[in-house]
Parts: C-alpha cells; structure tokens; sequence
C-alpha cells in the first residue's frame, strides 16, 4: 500500500512531499517507508519495522493524517490495506 502526499510551497519554503509504503518484509512481520523532502531536492528515508500488520497499518494512517494535519495533500495512492 503506498500514498504520495505533497505540501504547497509557503513564504520561502519549497514544496514538499512525503511517500507512505506499508509492505511485508520478508520475515513475516511489516516494514513502513516514510520518504520525505523538498521537491527536487535531496530527501530522507526513514523505515520502521513492525510485527504485526495492525500495529504496522495504524502507524500508516498515523503518519499519514497527521501531515494531512499540517496542510499536505493526497496526490496518489496504490494497493489496499492489508487484510
């Protein structure tokens, strides 16, 4: 599951965007990508490791309402949630 959020560029800030990826890692837990930056310029990954789908899902949708919170906005989103 994967959602691309972008941020209007404010005052002197540049635009910004974050990518959210929720996949299975290869060891039967979850693992959370969480791309961020300025567009067009060098970002930063952070990855987060979780053994359990549910715990893994709310981190997703915590990270991802929380910069909806700050003004980011819903460009593109792939695959379903995890069943």
């Amino acid at each position: 599951m994967r959602v691309f959020l972008h941020q209007h560029p404010r005052g002197a800030d540049p635009a910004r965007y974050l990518q959210l990826t929720l996949q299975p890692d290869l060891f039967g837990g979850w693992e959370l990508l969480l791309e961020s930056g300025p567009i067009g310029g060098r970002g930063q990954l952070r990855r987060e490791l979780y053994l359990e789908e549910d715990l893994a899902l709310a981190a997703f949708e915590k990270a991802r309402d929380a910069h909806l919170h700050r003004g980011y906005e819903v460009t593109y989103t792939s695959g379903d949630p995890p069943h």
